[in-house]
């Protein structure tokens, strides 16, 4: 997380014009003061930056674009909201919300896959963890992360990684702090 006095748009405008000096990216920039959030992606490459604001709601990030219509975006946004029903106004555990909804490894069904690579490939990489076995290793999701912030601006940021052959979990809490104008 990083301090400035520029609002999500102008910083996310900033970075539009230098976007294309990185590698593939998805961005998410908000300002918990202001409630304002916006989006900002170079990818696919050879596309234009996409810049946009993102409304107040539930947004799954995956590797393509916000809110993809892929198989395993859609059933993680709909389990997150079994998850905040269950819950109801209760606080979810970030641990316990990233090993119930990112652990799944429910396959697409074949008509919902998106057909831009092989049905095989397309197949195994449908489910929201991702684990395939291939003639060079193991090839799949290697890290997951989940961030919260309260109405207090307390803020959560738990991550699961694979370091080798082992998984590692860490979490860093931390209050947000108002910039002086």
């Amino acid at each position: 997380m990083r301090s400035s006095t520029k609002t999500p748009k102008e910083f996310a405008a900033e970075l539009i014009k230098e976007a294309h000096q990185y590698n593939g990216f998805n961005l998410i920039v908000a300002d918990t003061s202001s409630k304002t959030m916006f989006y900002v992606s170079n990818r696919p490459k050879g596309e234009p930056t996409l810049m946009q604001e993102v409304s107040p709601g539930i947004h799954v990030l995956s590797n393509a674009k916000l809110d993809s219509p892929w198989h395993k975006a859609q059933r993680l946004g709909l389990s997150f909201k079994e998850r905040l029903a269950k819950h109801g106004k209760g606080e979810i555990p970030l641990k316990e919300m990233v090993e119930k909804l990112m652990r799944d490894t429910v396959k697409a069904d074949e008509s919902k896959l998106p057909h831009i690579c092989s049905l095989d490939w397309e197949f195994n990489l449908s489910s929201i963890f991702v684990e395939v076995d291939t003639p060079l290793g193991l090839y799949g999701t290697r890290s997951t992360a989940a961030l919260t912030i309260k109405a207090s601006e307390e803020v959560s940021f738990y991550e699961m990684h694979l370091d080798k052959d082992t998984w590692k979990e860490k979490t860093v809490n931390y209050q947000i702090q108002r910039l002086k104008s």
